[in-house]
Order: C-alpha cells, then structure tokens, then sequence
C-alpha cells in the first residue's frame, strides 16, 4: 500500500521514547460528492469511520467490522487500497509515551440502506453519528474548527489532509 503521509507530531522531539504501534483503517464511500462521514459533537468535525484492527484480524475484516459498526453499513464491496497514512502522536496514558498509528485506507462501496450503527459508549458520550456530507462542505467545515476551535480532537488533521486527498484524486 503506498504511503500518503507520514507525520511527526510537534510535542515529540524523541522518536526513541517508548511507544507502540496501532493499526487501524478507514473507509472511504463515496455518492457522487458525498461522502459516509462521522460526525462527532465533542470534537465539531468530521472523520472516516474506521478503527483499530483486532488481533487475529486483517485490514479488511477490520474494515468491515468498523463499517458496520460505526455506520450501520453492510454489504462491503469493491474494497481497494487507497494508502497508508502513518502518524507518531503523544500518548497520555500510562506504559507509553508515543503511539505509532498506522490508518490503512480502503475505498469501497455499500448497500444504499444504513443499518442501525453499535456505537461503543464513549462513541456515544462524545456525540458521534454517520451522516452523508458534501465532501466540500466537510472540508470546509473541518478547517473551520482547526482554525477557531478550543475542541479539536488530535486526528482532524489527518482527517482534513485525507479529505483533500479524496477530493483531488477520486473526484
């Protein structure tokens, strides 16, 4: 899978410190110029429904898995890579000081019809909810909140860079 982007976060200034790595990905589904997003309250924006890969399970299982629980979405078809986006962020829990997160990116296709998503409960507490956007509109509104809000959560930027990337390459 190539690589898109590789970023080092600012508070970092020793890779050698103790980490981990997290393996994740992320869907991309497009309707013509909307695309199945997450929006969460907490943070005001819009993300890719995706998460952390179980042991035992590839990206795709992973994929699928993540899909339907976080969308409601079924029937996953026509998955191809679209790449790697590879991150070194600050890790505010105990054991580790960095968490290396790998979010291995797929576009694919879905049945029209959402099923009821099974959100986790932070997922929950934090607002988030599968809403069909405008791409543009989503983009817009991500670099609206990176660039006055108090409440952005870490992975917008990874967020807003992958939205562009779509809108350039896939539309």
């Amino acid at each position: 899978m190539r690589l898109i982007k590789s970023t080092i976060h600012p508070a970092i200034n020793d890779l050698s410190a103790n980490s981990f790595t997290r393996k994740a990905t992320r869907a991309i589904v497009l309707n013509g110029e909307n695309i199945l997003l997450l929006y969460t309250k907490r943070y005001h924006d819009y993300s890719l429904p995706g998460g952390g890969i179980d042991e035992g399970e590839s990206k795709i299982e992973g994929l699928i898995r993540e899909l339907k629980e976080e969308t409601g979405a079924h029937n996953v078809t026509n998955i191809r890579e679209f790449g790697l986006y590879e991150e070194y962020r600050p890790w505010y829990k105990a054991d580790f000081d960095i968490v290396h997160m790998l979010s291995y990116c797929f576009v694919c296709d879905i049945d029209d019809e959402l099923l009821e998503p099974e959100l986790e409960m932070h997922e929950l507490d934090n607002g988030m909810h599968p809403e069909w956007v405008n791409i543009h509109q989503a983009i817009a509104h991500n670099e609206q909140t990176i660039a006055s809000s108090d409440k952005k959560g870490m992975s917008i930027e990874r967020e807003t860079y992958l939205l562009k990337l779509i809108e350039q390459e896939l539309l």
